[in-house]
C-alpha cells in the first residue's frame, strides 16, 4: 500500500515539474531558423596544401636563393653542421672569460694561466664579505650591524651571524666592504674581504 501511495504523489507531484515558466529555447521557434534539406548533400570545403595563418609571403630575394644553391651544393656531413653553428651564432651570447683566480688549476694554469689570473686579480671591482668571529658578550651589537646592512629580520640575522664563518654580502665594492668590516670590527666581531 505504501508503495502505490509513493507512486501516486509522485505521478500528483510531476504535472508541477513539467510547467512551462518561459519561452521555448528549440531552434524551430526562432524567427531567423531556416530548415536544412534533408535531401542535400554535405558541402565539401577545398583546403589549401598548408595552412598559412600570415598569408602570402613575398618571394625570396637573389642573396637567400643564392645562399640556398649553396646549401644544395654542401655534403650531407656540411649540412649537419649548418643547424648548430647558426644556432650558436644567433641565439648564444658571446661567451665571456671565467676567472680562475678561486680555481685551484694546479698543473693546468702553468705559467701563463699564473699571469692571467694575476691580471684579473687586479682587475676586480666586486668583493664580498665574510664574518670570521666574533666576541660572545658582543653577539647582539654584532647582530644588530648584521641586520643594518643586509635588511634581514631579527630571527634571520641571528641565525646567519651563529653559523660562523659565513658570507654576509656578496658583489659589494671595495669601499663598501671596508665600511662593513669596519663596523663590524667596531660591534666585537672580525670580519673579512675575499
Amino acid at each position: 500500500m505504501r508503495i502505490f501511495a509513493l507512486v501516486r504523489s509522485f505521478r500528483g507531484g510531476s504535472t508541477l515539474l513539467w510547467k512551462v515558466t518561459g519561452p521555448l529555447q528549440h531552434r524551430s521557434f526562432q524567427h531567423d531558423f531556416i530548415p536544412r534539406d534533408p535531401n542535400a548533400k554535405p558541402k565539401k570545403y577545398k583546403y589549401p596544401a598548408f595552412y598559412n595563418p600570415y598569408g602570402p609571403r613575398p618571394s625570396p630575394s637573389e642573396k637567400i636563393i643564392q645562399l640556398a644553391e649553396q646549401i644544395v651544393e654542401l655534403t650531407p656531413e656540411e649540412r649537419c653542421q649548418i643547424g648548430p653553428a647558426l644556432a650558436q651564432k644567433l641565439t648564444l651570447p658571446k661567451l665571456q672569460h671565467i676567472s680562475t683566480e678561486g680555481l685551484d688549476l694546479g698543473a693546468q694554469a702553468g705559467p701563463a694561466g699564473g699571469a692571467k689570473a694575476e691580471e684579473k686579480k687586479a682587475e676586480k671591482t666586486a668583493f664580498d664579505v665574510k664574518l670570521e668571529k666574533f666576541d660572545a658578550a658582543a653577539k647582539i651589537k654584532v647582530i644588530k650591524e648584521v641586520r643594518a646592512f643586509t635588511n634581514l629580520g631579527l630571527k634571520e640575522a641571528k641565525d646567519l651571524v651563529e653559523k660562523v664563518p659565513v658570507l654576509l654580502k656578496q658583489g659589494v665594492t671595495k669601499e663598501e666592504a671596508a665600511e662593513i668590516i669596519e663596523k663590524i670590527k667596531a660591534a666585537g666581531g672580525v670580519a673579512t674581504m675575499e
